[in-house]
């Protein structure tokens, strides 16, 4: 039986230096239905947590002029959620380090007042009026009333194997690490964003939970990932399939792995595994990001010893949010990180035999997370 469940990843990974010069998030992005109109719409929630032995009495924000004059890096638990499509938004609530409780062992917990996460339970609200959000550009973000009270399930993880085990997780040997414990989720629940209801479903949110974290984010930033998929060959919805496409250009004790990504198609119960750290697979990758008038296009071919998985996907950048965050340092170099929760595209899936490669299926997908940046300049 394929599982690669393994929820000591998805622990606290603040640990040693990383306490000082780390952060380590839990992203959740899934669908929801307006309980009025039936219509849908993706939301996202992300608890951030960023150099807890920094902590002072309340959040010290990296991007305040006067900490940046002062040399402060940034020390606090942001809570971040909001979503996708004509209204976007992308909402900030920031907690010092006092006022938050965080079981790091796994299964994790964190609480700070009415927001929770946990491997099960998502709970938690952000309210930020305009002249708020427009007096703290520190916040990095936009105004919005969002909460929401969710459980989740989660199906199908994502393993990346030897890059985050504890040996190289020990050894601080990556700048970024990354595991998807849950990369085909169900989550159930309520949303109200901005006044009006969203229930969310579990066979119906498409959901999608992972976590990063490290001591510096990657450039550039790719994530594709998506488990609403319809079979070209037989019409028919996969109930049992998800693809996870993640990396970019890792850094190995500093030195960068140039543009490298993580794949997995898991495919009505088979495994498609293209994953660069795994050698004996002779993984080889070639990607591309192109930002057109109105839209973003990613073309990713991944090739192992035995498959091929050919990528196509496009998402409107009126549904995308140029996502924000502050690394450890304090730094913002990611300025132009597009993020997305209702991307669309197709998926080639080829068995190799010999010298000719063999269709498995060709396979529609909709739902799709999907991001990429590159560090400004």
């Amino acid at each position: 039986m394929f599982n690669h469940h393994d929820i000591t990843r998805d622990a606290c990974m603040l640990r040693g230096p990383l306490q000082h010069h780390g952060y380590d998030w839990w992203w959740h992005s899934f669908t929801a239905r307006d309980a009025e109109t039936g219509e849908e719409k993706p939301f996202f929630i992300e608890f951030f947590l960023c150099n807890p032995a920094l902590a002072e009495e309340e959040p010290v924000l990296g991007q305040l002029p006067e900490n940046r004059a002062a040399g402060k890096r940034p020390s606090y638990l942001m809570v971040k959620a909001g979503t996708w499509g004509e209204d976007l938004c992308q909402l900030h609530r920031f907690f010092a380090w006092k006022d938050v409780s965080l079981h790091g062992e796994a299964p994790y917990e964190i609480k700070a007042e009415d927001c929770l996460a946990s491997e099960t339970v998502l709970k938690g609200s952000i309210s930020i009026t305009p002249e708020e959000a427009e007096a703290h550009p520190e916040w990095m973000c936009d105004a919005g009333q969002l909460s929401w009270d969710l459980v989740i399930d989660k199906q199908i993880a994502f393993n990346v194997g030897y890059g985050a085990s504890k040996p190289l997780r020990d050894a601080e040997a990556f700048a970024m690490y990354w595991h998807a414990e849950g990369m085909k989720s169900a989550y159930g629940g309520m949303i109200t964003y901005n006044g009006r209801k969203y229930m969310v479903s579990p066979g119906t949110s498409y959901g999608y939970a992972d976590k990063n974290w490290g001591r510096d984010f990657t450039s550039p930033w790719v994530w594709l990932s998506s488990n609403c998929l319809v079979s070209k060959k037989t019409g028919k919805q996969l109930e049992n399939s998800v693809f996870d496409i993640g990396g970019g250009r890792p850094k190995i004790y500093f030195v960068p792995l140039d543009r490298r990504l993580l794949g997995v198609f898991y495919y009505e119960g088979r495994e498609y595994d293209f994953n660069f750290s795994k050698l004996h697979l002779k993984v080889r990758t070639e990607f591309s990001f192109e930002e057109q008038e109105d839209t973003v296009v990613w073309h990713v071919r991944q090739e192992n010893t035995h498959a091929v998985m050919e990528t196509e996907v496009f998402c409107r950048k009126k549904d995308m949010l140029l996502v924000n965050y502050e690394a450890p340092d304090g730094s913002k170099k990611h300025n132009h990180l597009w993020n997305g929760g209702n991307g669309w595209g197709t998926v080639k899936l080829y068995d190799k035999n010999g010298n000719e490669l063999v269709l498995v299926d060709e396979v529609e997908a909709t739902h799709i997370g999907c991001e990429y940046g590159e560090y400004s300049e």
